[in-house]
């Protein structure tokens, strides 16, 4: 445990990338190899389920630390991140909860397998006499890191890559390789082990020629390749429209869809999501007709909701009602048909494919599609120059896409976001544009812990007649009324918490200080007196919300200081950004 905090305490101390890679490899040279196991579990993005409610935690940490439970939340409020927290108000030393029990060195895995998981469901007794006995133990580096396992809030700042290419350098493999192994590594129903870390560390297989023979079995996906957000002139940075494979950018979830036979000899198809989560059950309209396809076919694409008949697909907030249902009725699925819509071939016959050039995948692709015409394939754009080409990202949202993919002929398919085996770059339409009225704030957290970043924001419920209408709200506000149903009012709609600068954050951080009317615990309502530009990819209709709206990847892209509050976006505004859909008859 101690290994991996001081693993923990370099990675978050540097930003350097070769000093984050040496770090990786000392520390997968040192550990033992369930340790490293576990190690590579959490820093490749596995969680575990939170073992201990918070209430509990903060409860015994303030208890152990001897401080009334108002001064530990008010440093819980001005450090901003809990573990932090923790590790900060215990003493140095703590006696133990069961003192014949000394201080040791226990393993990573012994921690989370012996220590921390059994602790779920036991009596708050025994789950507070736990923590008492793990703090004594452990020095202040090992007792955040200990409460961020506890509470299933760990992370790092390195990528998945960066882990994927330190565990290939410490054991003389392809990363490549390493990265096909570690697909679905962190599954949390498949827990590490040392096993798991041999096989992910063993020699490649070689058929008789010398060439790799490592084939994926079952279901099991290939990574990833991932564009690249493009922002510039095409015609300066990227040749001719020739050189390019380009399709229109699709709002839907990227996922495989792999059709092969499993290891008891039955045909099967599986559907994984980019976040390589199964999905099949969610998706039955989908798994059911890709059997008809060859046994050995893996494709890469885009899931979507597309009604048989209309010339585009459905939102975003369509496709979601089927990821987020248990049960999936009849209604729901004829009303809300998936489809698959392939845009690359990764494997054919069985034969891993990623090694060819995009445009020979393609004429495979179209080829497979030849011979069972019930697979949908995007299609592919031919503009003539770079002008018609953006005129073509111009119809996107017309078209209910997001803009355009332009992928190098050339390319083979790599894994994740690199650049070595050629390029894909999204090239998206600009953002959505609304302007919006702070109305509330939190404090950060990390760095920015001591500072008012996470804010709310509302627009008015009709335009204002004059700034002397909306004065008269702002005062009505100010004496803590509430609003009349028939009024004026500001609608919240939006939370954002990204896209000013370090110094934009403080100089709002002063005026959310000075002109907060209430605190409901680490929440501040403030006067409005700040409106903003936000910036947001897509809006659809959601009944959760107060405004009846909901915005995707909202963030601030300016403080509008020469915008009066009067004429801030209403709701009408944002409602002229869509067409609420007549929401699908799920009942039965």
């Amino acid at each position: 445990m101690r290994r991996f905090a001081r693993l923990f305490e370099e990675l978050d101390a540097s930003t350097a990338t070769g000093d984050k890679l040496a770090a990786l490899r000392r520390h997968f040279a040192a550990a033992p190899p369930e340790d490293a196991a576990w190690a590579a579990w959490l820093l490749a993005g596995g969680k575990l389920r939170q073992v201990v409610p918070t209430a509990l935690l903060r409860a015994a940490a303030a208890r152990a630390a001897g401080l009334p439970d108002w001064l530990f939340e008010a440093s819980y409020q001005a450090v901003g991140d809990l573990a932090e927290t923790i590790a900060l108000v215990l003493p140095h030393e703590l006696p133990a909860a069961i003192p014949d029990i000394a201080a040791n060195d226990l393993g990573l895995a012994h921690w989370i397998e012996q220590r921390l998981q059994p602790l779920r469901g036991q009596p708050p007794e025994q789950q507070e006499q736990a923590l008492r006995q793990a703090w004594a133990e452990l020095d202040r580096a090992g007792r955040f890191l200990l409460v961020k396992l506890i509470g299933g809030g760990f992370r790092v700042g390195v990528s998945r890559l960066l882990v994927q290419r330190a565990i290939a350098e410490h054991g003389g493999l392809d990363p490549q390789r390493v990265a096909q192994r570690m697909v679905g590594w962190t599954d949390a129903r498949r827990p590490p082990n040392a096993a798991s870390w041999a096989a992910l560390l063993a020699a490649a297989p070689t058929d008789a020629d010398g060439s790799p023979a490592e084939a994926l079995r079952g279901g099991t996906p290939y990574p990833f390749f991932l564009a690249h957000p493009f922002a510039g002139d095409p015609a300066a940075l990227l040749g001719t429209p020739a050189d390019w494979q380009i399709e229109w950018k699709y709002d839907g979830i990227r996922a495989q869809l792999v059709r092969r036979v499993d290891e008891q000899g039955h045909g099967q198809a599986w559907l994984w999501s980019r976040g390589e989560e199964l999905i099949s059950e969610s998706f039955p309209d989908v798994v059911g007709p890709a059997l008809a396809l060859p046994a050995g076919t893996a494709l890469d694409g885009e899931l979507l909701v597309w009604p048989e008949g209309d010339a585009q697909p459905a939102p975003f907030q369509t496709l979601q009602q089927r990821l987020q249902r248990k049960t999936l009725p009849r209604r729901l699925l004829e009303s809300a048909p998936a489809v698959f819509l392939a845009y690359d071939l990764l494997e054919a016959d069985g034969q891993d494919l990623r090694d060819q050039p995009l445009h020979a995948r393609r004429q495979r692709l179209e080829s497979l599609q030849a011979t069972h015409p019930a697979l949908r394939i995007a299609p592919l754009l031919r503009p003539a120059d770079w002008p018609a080409c953006a005129a073509l990202r111009e119809q996107a949202r017309s078209r209910g896409v997001e803009g355009l993919m332009l992928k190098q002929r050339d390319a083979r398919y790599g894994s994740g976001r690199t650049k070595s085996d050629g390029l894909w770059w999204k090239w998206k339409v600009d953002p959505y544009r609304v302007d919006a009225v702070l109305i509330y704030a939190q404090a950060g957290h990390g760095r920015r812990a001591g500072v008012y970043t996470d804010y709310t924001f509302a627009v008015w419920s009709r335009p204002p007649a004059d700034a002397a209408e909306a004065q008269a709200v702002v005062e009505a506000i100010t004496r803590r009324e509430p609003p009349r149903p028939d009024g004026l009012q500001l609608l919240t709609f939006a939370k954002a918490y990204s896209g000013l600068s370090d110094a934009e954050f403080q100089r709002v951080d002063r005026v959310i200080r000075a002109s907060t009317l209430e605190k409901f615990g680490p929440v501040r309502s403030l006067r409005p007196t700040l409106v903003f530009e936000l910036g947001f990819e897509g809006i659809g209709p959601s009944p959760r919300h107060k405004s009846g709206v909901a915005l995707r990847f909202p963030r601030m892209l300016r403080i509008r200081d020469d915008k009066p509050l009067h004429e801030a976006d209403s709701l009408a505004t944002l409602r002229s950004l869509f067409d609420p859909p007549d929401p699908p008859d799920v009942s039965g």
